[in-house]
């Protein structure tokens, strides 16, 4: 019987020593994750900025705007994106609200880009027998997005419910 114990203990040591170093990769993975999508943030500001300047000679050129709206929400994204890395670091958890909230953002950009470019399409002498095929394929896309929208954002509602409930009961 206590043999038993004995050869315990190397291999509790051993497991100790492994989630040690798991978890010490871990930070490092979350670590150089959060530096990359930081980098990819300003070079996403920088380019957005980039794009609404250019726009300005333009008055206002649709084709710039459409690309620094896009830029915007995109570095929207990945700011959302970096608070998710945060908070699994700093909590030890994985987080599914801020995955849902970076899945509704991707699905707004979405549409405001449709939205935009078949406003384009639209314009006398952009009209084309292609045009009717695209259009039906675009209010598909849209149908879709926005039942994904409802979808993401009653998860949302019932994820921050039930841990408001979980709280107040003490769960």
């Amino acid at each position: 019987m206590a043999g038993g114990k004995q050869d315990q203990k190397p291999v509790a040591a051993l497991i100790a020593l492994a989630d040690r170093a798991f978890l010490s990769v871990e930070a490092v993975a979350y670590f150089v994750l959060g530096m990359l999508l930081a980098v990819a943030a300003l070079f996403g500001i920088v380019s957005a900025a980039s794009s609404l300047w250019s726009a300005v000679p333009g008055q206002g050129s649709v084709d710039s705007m459409l690309v620094a709206v896009d830029r915007m929400l995109l570095v929207l994204m990945i700011v959302e994106i970096l608070h998710t890395v945060r908070a699994s670091f700093l909590s030890g958890n994985l987080v599914c609200e801020p995955f849902l909230i970076v899945g509704l953002i991707a699905s707004i950009r979405r549409i405001l880009i449709i939205t935009l470019q078949s406003s384009q399409s639209s314009q006398p002498g952009r009209w084309s027998p292609d045009s009717e095929a695209i259009l039906h394929s675009t209010m598909l896309e849209l149908g879709v997005l926005g039942g994904l929208i409802l979808v993401m954002v009653v998860s949302i509602y019932m994820l921050r419910r039930s841990t408001r409930d979980s709280q107040r009961t003490g769960i």
